[in-house]
């Protein structure tokens, strides 16, 4: 039975405006400061033409709706479910405005902060909206889902597709069906769009033929005041690496020293964020002496560095510099995402060839195999890589930085997409400082050869993983890999899903200790254990399956790094006294040194 409840009170936004003159004036600016940014706009990218991911849309589209052609039957019920969950929301609505109590027909999942105003809940206009969106949006989810008849990329590409469509169509990026625009709207006379709009212009000359929307406040950073802060020096150089080794932080160090190989996508200082997170400062405060590779920001001149290159020139020029500061035949390595993968490389690269030039390995949410790696893989087939390949060649042969940070971003649209845009153009408020977000703005390049190298021969063909990789003389077969490894990935990775990363990890031929964080990709890797966030889950068998595993794990609370650490020590043969940056090299530059610095 429904319970009788007094009327709902007028909802806020339907305060008198203050002043009706000056919001028609400001709609007035507004209008005419769009067409303006729509005239540049078209200027920027001339006539329109279907991109390659367009086209691959449609075709993906184009094949769920033959499938469901063919079942008229099955599609008319699906469509009269539909139809039903409208009618009764209809209805509840209706209800609702005659002061009586109802139950959602929707809901929004945990963790979902674009309906997080209380008015999506207690004005029934506005939970309408939200409830027909989350209605239609999870019928066309399910509708692509149980599509028969298609191969499993077509149905994943077109579930990646719908949810850029369905993450741009939520009510709450419009200003009419948003209840924290239309208040600021009314508010501020319309102050708010007439300053989005400006931020829109503003954002839309930054160079580049993509819109690159400000994530956060990038005047709040720098690179060596703030950020990648940990003292050290940069004792040795070459074309695509510089090379910092970290002053210690105690009178005696573990004799076996860390080399950490970062992802040349983005930057190293993720590694040393602020001073309360960096990865760093915890390590040497452990002590360990560290040293990491920076990777150069390729331009032209690097456009012939390959893959290969960045093995010899990177983490075996890096091991070698390593080796002689320290006067250690083996040291300790660490690959991080992509740095991951060509530490894998070069770890059967060296077994191939019978030498073992390290202690340990350890694998931070890396890939060697790639059969699951998620949603990237929509961006992986002959066409598109040939596309990707002319647009490198079209820009000297490197890949733009911003193209990369545009394809993570569209892997969470929801969460780095539209918040963004809702807050820098409707709400017309700049984006606050967030240290995470300022580096994943801040870019970097790529070789050509390299990431066509890439792309084709780990994502596209997953030729390490098969045993079918020709590299640099030798046929490469991971189960030759027979070190102590150490392999992490983490729970919400939509770059290294933990399900690809465990089945990497079970091709290696030595001991393996499989541990998962919790949170993704970035979060779950940088989590200090001060801060008491998250959680890990360990399980000392690599039974056949993920699902296996997680059947038989042990949670534990917090952050992942003192687990690691007691593992790092049992390969670092016990303390010598600590060591000095430059000791057996040379000293080039303080850390961070001048690589990190250049700009996209």
């Amino acid at each position: 039975m429904q319970k009788a409840i007094k009327p709902e009170p007028a909802p806020a936004i339907l305060e008198p405006i203050k002043d009706p003159e000056l919001l028609a004036s400001n709609m007035l600016r507004y209008w005419e400061e769009s067409s303006k940014v729509l005239s540049g706009v078209m200027d920027k990218v001339g006539p329109f033409a279907p991109t390659p991911e367009m086209n691959e849309a449609a075709r993906a589209f184009g094949e769920v709706a033959q499938h469901w052609m063919t079942e008229p039957h099955r599609f008319a019920a699906a469509q009269q479910q539909l139809a039903g969950e409208f009618v009764d929301l209809w209805t509840r609505t209706l209800t609702r405005q005659f002061g009586q109590e109802t139950q959602p027909l929707a809901k929004p999942d945990p963790g979902d902060n674009r309906f997080k105003d209380a008015e999506w809940s207690s004005n029934p206009y506005f939970d309408y909206w939200k409830q027909a969106y989350l209605l239609t949006s999870r019928w066309s989810e399910k509708l692509v889902a149980g599509t028969e008849g298609i191969d499993e990329r077509t149905r994943q590409k077109a579930g990646f597709y719908l949810r850029q469509l369905t993450s741009a169509a939520s009510p709450s990026n419009f200003p009419l069906t948003n209840p924290e625009v239309l208040r600021e709207t009314i508010a501020t006379s319309g102050e708010n769009l007439v300053h989005g709009m400006t931020q829109l212009a503003n954002d839309l000359e930054r160079p580049g033929d993509e819109l690159k929307i400000s994530q956060t406040d990038t005047g709040a950073f720098e690179v060596g005041r703030n950020l990648g802060t940990a003292p050290g020096k940069v004792v040795f150089q070459d074309d695509i690496i510089q090379l910092i080794q970290y002053a210690p932080a105690t009178p005696e160090v573990h004799r076996v020293p860390l080399l950490i190989v970062p992802p040349w996508i983005n930057k190293f200082y993720i590694l040393d964020l602020t001073a309360q997170k960096s990865f760093v400062r915890w390590l040497v405060g452990q002590g360990y002496t560290v040293f990491l590779i920076s990777w150069v920001n390729p331009d032209e001149r690097h456009a012939g560095k390959t893959f290969e290159s960045y093995m010899r020139e990177g983490i075996l020029a890096a091991a070698d510099a390593v080796s002689r500061a320290t006067d250690t035949r083996q040291i300790n390595v660490l690959g991080y995402c992509v740095g991951g993968t060509l530490l894998g490389t070069t770890l059967a690269w060296l077994a191939a060839r019978g030498e073992d030039r390290f202690r340990s390995a350890t694998f931070l949410a890396a890939q060697v195999d790639f059969t699951k790696a998620g949603d990237l893989l929509v961006f992986i087939d002959d066409k598109q890589l040939t596309a990707l390949e002319g647009t490198m060649a079209a820009e000297h042969g490197v890949l733009p930085g911003g193209k990369m940070a545009t394809t993570f971003n569209m892997l969470r649209p929801r969460d780095l997409i539209w918040p963004y845009i809702v807050n820098n153009y409707l709400l017309g408020k700049k984006p606050l400082p967030f240290d995470l977000l300022f580096w994943n703005q801040d870019s970097t390049r790529m070789t050509g050869a390299n990431h066509a190298f890439y792309l084709r021969k780990f994502y596209q063909e997953n030729a390490l993983a098969k045993g079918e990789l020709d590299f640099a003389g030798q046929r490469l077969d991971l189960s030759k890999v027979t070190l102590p490894i150490y392999e992490l990935a983490t729970k919400e990775d939509h770059i290294a899903p933990a399900k690809s990363v465990y089945i990497g990890a079970r091709l290696f031929g030595g001991p393996v200790q499989y541990v998962m964080a919790g949170s993704g990709h970035i979060a779950g890797v940088v989590n200090p254990p001060e801060k008491g966030k998250y959680q890990y889950w360990t399980n000392e068998a690599l039974p056949p399956t993920h699902e296996d595993w997680l059947e038989g794990v042990t949670e534990h609370p917090g952050s992942w790094w003192p687990h690691w650490g007691r593992w790092l020590g049992m390969q670092s043969d016990g303390m010598v006294p600590a060591r000095t940056p430059g000791e057996g090299l040379t000293v080039i530059e303080d850390a961070p040194g001048s690589f990190v610095r250049v700009k996209s």
